[in-house]
């Protein structure tokens, strides 16, 4: 029985190796890339949707995407380590309380649709003089993800010593 699961971790390890899987749920939105061979060509296809399901069984894995389209449910089940995937990307998080959404295949419109999980940051309780700190490492943190922006991480601390200077005034 060992045996059995140590194959499956090494063939888990080579799937891994070979593309990057990240952790999602049911109720997250998906865009699966797969391998489809169309006569001796063969092309990426995008197929976008919400995960339904998740089955957890090792190296047979599985997860089921349903989407709609032109009015119609579709729905795929795709193998989680299958070399006919190219990628998987999460979309956005969704805010689910079950692990099977098989309800949303009676609904359609608003009543399909699921809330977006958004990224709760506790507050940790601070002193002044650490608020001011988090406020300038805050800032510099959104302006290095946004690369349009030419300031340094110099002119925005200034600016930031700035506003407090006002604020304390």
């Amino acid at each position: 029985m060992n045996k059995l699961i140590d194959i499956e971790k090494e063939q888990i390890e080579e799937a891994i190796k070979a593309k990057k899987i990240p952790s999602f749920k049911s109720g997250d939105t998906v865009k699966v890339n797969v391998y489809v061979t169309e006569g001796n060509k063969e092309r990426i296809q995008a197929f976008e949707g919400v995960c339904i399901a998740r089955s957890n069984r090792g190296f047979n894995s599985t997860f089921t995407v349903r989407k709609v389209s032109h009015g119609e449910g579709v729905e795929r089940v795709f193998p989680l380590y299958s070399p006919m995937l190219e990628s998987i990307n999460l979309v956005r998080r969704g805010k689910v309380r079950r692990s099977k959404l098989y309800y949303l295949r009676q609904r359609s419109g608003k009543s399909a649709r699921i809330a977006e999980k958004k990224d709760i940051i506790k507050k940790v309780n601070q002193t002044p003089s650490n608020k001011k700190a988090s406020k300038k490492e805050a800032k510099i943190n959104s302006l290095e993800n946004n690369d349009s922006t030419q300031k340094t991480k110099e002119t925005i601390s200034q600016d930031v010593d700035k506003e407090n200077k006002k604020e304390s005034t």
